[in-house]
Formats: structure tokens, sequence, C-alpha cells
């Protein structure tokens, strides 16, 4: 079966893996908030195993293999972040265990954040998952449901960043901040 991707078309695994990673983030995000009446972070699970749990880690095992190190790290490490999350929604676990659980995968976002290569917007992105996972992680630690609210609007503006990053590659929207070119595009 051929790889290649159709003459004129800018889809690539990274940008359906930045759109995975947004679409997750925006569901739990929203969920925390509490702002859309009967929604909750619950709410979320499914999509999270399926879409950031399975397809995530999928997508990073073929960016390895097209040798995208760093992309291949993300989505797979990411994708088994919230396959373990949404494995365990539910489960009688302690504050404890899931406010580690949550710092841990803060570190995985912070690494990310001090190695994309894609610039400020990359950067960017990843640097506020890492804050919104950490809120969640010391908001289970103090069983704060004010900060769950907060770290909930932060993981929100994530998704949404994820998927302007994904949607721009796509559209050959500009992602780069200040003086943009018309030509700066999402890396994918």
């Amino acid at each position: 079966m051929d790889s290649e991707v159709s003459a004129g078309s800018t889809a690539t695994t990274s940008t359906l893996g930045h759109l995975a990673l947004g679409l997750t983030l925006l569901a739990l995000g929203i969920g925390q908030t509490g702002v859309v009446d009967g929604v909750a972070s619950a709410d979320a699970v499914t999509l999270a195993m399926y879409v950031g749990g399975v397809a995530l880690f999928v997508l990073g095992v073929l960016e390895f293999r097209d040798g995208n190190g760093f992309n291949g790290t993300a989505f797979a490490g990411l994708g088994a972040f919230w396959f373990t999350w949404s494995s365990g929604a539910g489960a009688k676990t302690s504050a404890e265990a899931a406010g580690l659980f949550l710092v841990l995968f803060a570190l995985l976002a912070l690494t990310l954040a001090l190695g994309a290569p894609s610039g400020l917007f990359g950067q960017g992105m990843y640097a506020l998952l890492s804050l919104s996972l950490l809120l969640m992680g010391i908001g289970a630690f103090a069983e704060s449901n004010a900060l769950g609210k907060v770290a909930g609007w932060v993981t929100a503006v994530t998704g949404l960043l994820a998927w302007y990053g994904a949607t721009a590659a796509l559209a050959h929207w500009p992602t780069a901040l200040g003086r943009a070119s018309r030509g700066a595009v999402a890396a994918s």
C-alpha cells in the first residue's frame, strides 16, 4: 500500500494527533468547568479512552515509524496517560494517588514543552498542558473543587490551542507570535 498523501493535501499523522489531543482536552476541560449544564469531566471518559488514549498512542507509533521522535514521544506518552486515566475513572483510588498520577504526567508535559521543536506555539501549548495537569493534581491532593474548575479552564484553553494548531496546519493559517509572515504555519 502506498503511504504517500495525495497532491495538495496537508494532512499528516501529526495533524490528526493534535486534533485528537485538542478534542480530548476540550471535552475534559469543559466538563471540569461545569460551564455546560449536565456535562462533567466523567463524561469525557469514553472520548479520552479511544481518541485520547488509543488513537494518540497509535499515532505516536506511526510518528516514530516516520522518524518524528518528538511527536512519537508526545503522542505515545499522552496516549498512555489518557488510556490509563480513562481506565481508572470511577475506581476507588485515593485523592493522593490521583494527584500523584496527574503530577507525574505534568512532568511529561513539561518535558514536551521544553523540547518542543515547533517554537513558541508548541512550547506554549505543552506548557499549558503541564500547568493544567499540575493544577488538577494539586486540586486532587487538596480535594478542591475550585482548583479543579481553574484547571478545567486551563485545560480547555490548551485544547483550543491544540485544535487551532492542527486546523492552522491544514488551512495554512499562521501560528507564529508577533509579526507573523503569511507563510508561517503550524509545524507538523
